[in-house]
């Protein structure tokens, strides 16, 4: 392999959120910090080199994407995807988040329902909250061990609720699922029938395993593709969260202007210059390190499964599909509460790991652990809380 994986890089004060928050936010400052979804391994070398590049330039002004960043993004979608994309279709925006947000304002008004399935990514119910629109809850349903959707409950709550937005974790944030292309032809079935907007967060797009393949949600169709908003972004692939950078594709002209207009009220005009920099030179040159980070990565899960087999075969591992995340389920702890669960991972067992509820009540008795991280890290992380819950 050219790149260690493996090497510890020391993130402290380097204004890490997985790190440097632990204090504030009350977690051990000893714990192993694996919750938030971010490498700690650094990110390709053309980024480096790219970044120094332009720091070298030295004028950081303004800054807008030209003909060849535009090449850059729908070279990959193109080849990674089968995913034809037009210039204009693509909407910068400083991070998914802040895209969905958007999409909210965009097409929905204060009171209108949302549709989301729990248990998935927090910022989605965080956001229609905050904007005072109201949470209309399709739960997923595990069976023979894996999330599917309840197709029944997801229309009817479309009738019953009649939710003007769709918001779609895909790949599936937490439980790893990549839902298939029959799935997503159902939803998007519906969805069309019932004018309902789809917006499909597809942040972990790239990161899919043993032959499972990702489908972008606007080549099921025309009709599907005039109908969605498709959130995509370098963050999850290369490791570029703090350059905040996403590319946004919305076919449709008319969602497309109702989503431009709601980033203008923003005050939104100029994306990141580092971020450009370095979306356009992870998809230009970074394909041979992704392979690599991607092979460590299932390796790691890999490992995580069989020593959580071996050594405290009470948790449960949801099987992923696609993410660098696992779903650890502790259900089997009848005699623990699930706050007394998460506390003996996080007090006892010293690893800070993503308290389950976060992502919904559905969410109760599980953890999240991120293994995008070198093997030590992680092999320590599980030493702890297998020494805890055998």
């Amino acid at each position: 392999m050219a790149y260690d994986f493996d090497k510890i890089t020391d993130r402290t004060h380097t204004f890490a959120a997985k790190y440097d928050l632990a204090a504030k936010r009350n977690k051990p400052t000893d714990a192993i910090s694996l919750w938030v979804a971010d490498m700690d391994f650094p990110t390709a070398p053309c980024v480096e080199k790219a970044l120094k590049r332009r720091a070298e330039h030295g004028i950081f002004g303004y800054s807008r994407p030209d003909d060849r960043y535009y090449k850059a993004v729908k070279n990959w979608f193109s080849k990674r995807h089968g995913f034809s994309i037009e210039d204009d279709w693509i909407v910068t925006t400083p991070g998914v988040v802040f895209a969905i947000a958007t999409a909210i304002k965009a097409f929905t008004k204060e009171g209108d329902g949302v549709l989301i399935q729990k248990p998935v990514y927090y910022p989605f119910f965080n956001m229609i909250n905050a904007l005072e629109r109201k949470v209309v809850n399709n739960p997923l349903v595990i069976k023979n061990g894996k999330y599917e959707i309840d197709f029944d409950d997801f229309e009817k709550k479309i009738v019953s609720e009649k939710p003007k937005l769709f918001i779609l974790c895909s790949p599936h944030n937490p439980g790893g699922r990549v839902w298939k292309k029959e799935e997503l032809s159902r939803i998007a079935e519906i969805c069309l029938r019932h004018k309902v907007v789809v917006v499909s967060d597809e942040i972990h797009s790239d990161i899919v395993f043993n032959g499972s393949k990702h489908t972008v949600y606007s080549t099921l169709s025309n009709e599907a593709a005039e109908n969605s908003v498709i959130c995509t972004s370098p963050s999850k692939t290369f490791n570029l969260a703090g350059l905040q950078i996403s590319n946004i594709i919305i076919k449709n002209k008319s969602l497309r202007a109702a989503f431009q207009k709601e980033v203008d009220k923003t005050g939104y005009d100029e994306p990141s210059l580092m971020g450009l920099e370095a979306a356009m030179a992870v998809y230009e040159e970074g394909a041979d390190w992704f392979e690599e980070a991607k092979a460590h990565i299932w390796r790691n899960i890999e490992f995580a499964k069989a020593f959580i087999k071996e050594h405290c075969p009470r948790i449960k591992v949801m099987e992923p599909e696609g993410t660098y995340l696992l779903w650890l389920d502790f259900s089997d702890f009848t005699e623990l509460s699930d706050l007394e669960i998460s506390e003996r991972v996080l007090r006892k067992a010293k690893v800070w790991l993503d308290y389950g509820k976060m992502f919904g009540e559905e969410g109760a008795k599980f953890q999240r652990i991120n293994c995008a991280t070198p093997r030590p890290i992680l092999e320590e992380a599980l030493r702890r809380i297998c020494a805890e819950f055998a």
